[in-house]
């Protein structure tokens, strides 16, 4: 994979980089990893709280807490699109140096290989777990894994992608965007599409691509709910890969990036604005429009213009306080693939012996999350990182290259481009 750049204004000089035809060499773009590192680790911290909260998930608590409650609602609104917004960027640095068969080819090796092993033997324990806290089964795991092979999708059966559906949203968007990914190698549309960028140094240019996701919500919201399915979900379907085409279409306008730098405080102030309205108005009282009426137009402009507000501020922030390395983002870039094809399956066969505990919610979430993150790190450092077979399965590249600490993280093959 390639690492993460932007292009540099011509003229300006940065050491230990040449000047090769008037045009400045890209410099690596750090807060891009760190951004998508944090992204995952709140991802797998939202998913340590599923068992605590109202809302239906694999494995329940017998109480949920009303503050978790609240702030997943909250989570759940920005988490995913910031996700697929930086899987877009990373697909634009991915095809500066590759063509686009060599890309589609890299893409099935990094998510249809590990899609296809997780859904026949990581995620079976989750339905299993599942069934046995519901009490539809009373048999060994061995027992009932074979019914994985009947090739029956769940929940009538027990095969099913879970929580790795956005692996499958990510490789079917780009089967979709293929073209416009080839067409933009064009270099006419190069220059027409660098004509665009002074238009973004204006901050409300920027704020005002979050008008497709508030449509969005206006069109697709309530006929369809958010699932996860792939087939009949327009909504999250629709939302997603306009976040992913735009990640993607404005990596290398460099205003865009500057002017959330610059604003960042002035798109805080937005997002902040929002949350306390959309706060008041419905993630409190957990009552989310369920018909298409004023009350969910004022919805889907608020949190549409919140999400997206949110957006710029962590790449505003990210950009001015992460821009720097260190050797936890080159061990995170590459370990967060892995983290996130078994993070669920691990609490989900945690969480089955915690809730059964008499102690405090907060003990309970503490001691999953702890749990979590140590198998994770034992699981990914021991038996992933080191074999090459391990590697394939879970979506990095097949070794590892030791370099001079200078060029290390150019061996990190961030998988933001393949996430």
């Amino acid at each position: 994979m390639q690492p993460y750049y932007l292009v540099m204004h011509p003229g300006i000089y940065v050491s230990n980089f040449t000047l090769q035809m008037d045009i400045l060499q890209p410099q690596r773009q750090y807060y891009i990893d760190w951004i998508r590192v944090i992204a995952f680790m709140i991802l797998i911290l939202f998913h340590c709280s599923m068992p605590f909260v109202q809302f239906g998930w694999e494995v329940k608590n017998a109480e949920h807490s009303i503050f978790l409650d609240r702030l997943i609602i909250w989570l759940h609104q920005w988490r995913l699109p910031l996700l697929f917004f930086i899987a877009g960027v990373g697909v634009s640095f991915s095809l500066r140096k590759r063509s686009v068969l060599s890309f589609m080819g890299e893409r099935v090796i990094r998510l249809f290989i590990p899609l296809l092993f997780s859904m026949f033997f990581v995620i079976p324990i989750q339905v299993y777990v599942e069934r046995l806290q519901k009490k539809e089964i009373n048999e060994s795991y061995w027992s009932f894994y074979p019914s994985v092979w009947d090739l029956v999708p769940y929940p009538e059966g027990t095969l099913t992608w879970s929580h790795l559906w956005f692996v499958v949203y990510l490789f079917v968007f780009t089967i979709l965007l293929v073209p416009i990914f080839a067409l933009f190698k064009i270099k006419a549309l190069q220059r027409w599409k660098q004509r665009l960028d002074p238009v973004f140094a204006h901050p409300i240019a920027n704020l005002s691509l979050a008008l497709p996701f508030i449509l969005h919500y206006f069109a697709f919201y309530i006929r369809w709910p958010i699932q996860g399915s792939l087939l009949d979900d327009w909504f999250l379907f629709n939302s997603s890969i306009t976040f992913y085409f735009l990640g993607y279409f404005l990596a290398d306008l460099s205003s865009f990036w500057n002017t959330c730098e610059t604003y960042r405080n002035y798109f805080l102030a937005v997002a902040v604005l929002c949350v306390i309205i959309l706060f008041w108005k419905y993630y409190w009282t957990v009552a989310l429009p369920t018909q298409q009426n004023d009350a969910l137009y004022l919805y889907g402009f608020f949190d549409g213009l919140h999400i997206w507000a949110i957006i710029l501020t962590v790449i505003g922030f990210a950009r001015r306080y992460l821009n720097f390395s260190n050797p936890a983002l080159a061990y995170l870039t590459t370990a967060v693939y892995p983290f996130y094809i078994l993070h669920q399956t691990i609490i989900v066969a945690s969480g089955y012996y915690v809730v059964q505990w008499s102690s405090p919610i907060w003990v309970k979430l503490l001691v999953l999350i702890i749990i979590c993150f140590i198998l994770l790190f034992g699981l990914y450092h021991f038996l992933i990182r080191p074999f090459v077979f391990t590697r394939i399965l879970y979506g990095l590249k097949p070794k590892r290259i030791r370099l001079p600490k200078s060029e290390f993280f150019r061996d990190q093959a961030s998988v933001v481009s393949t996430l």
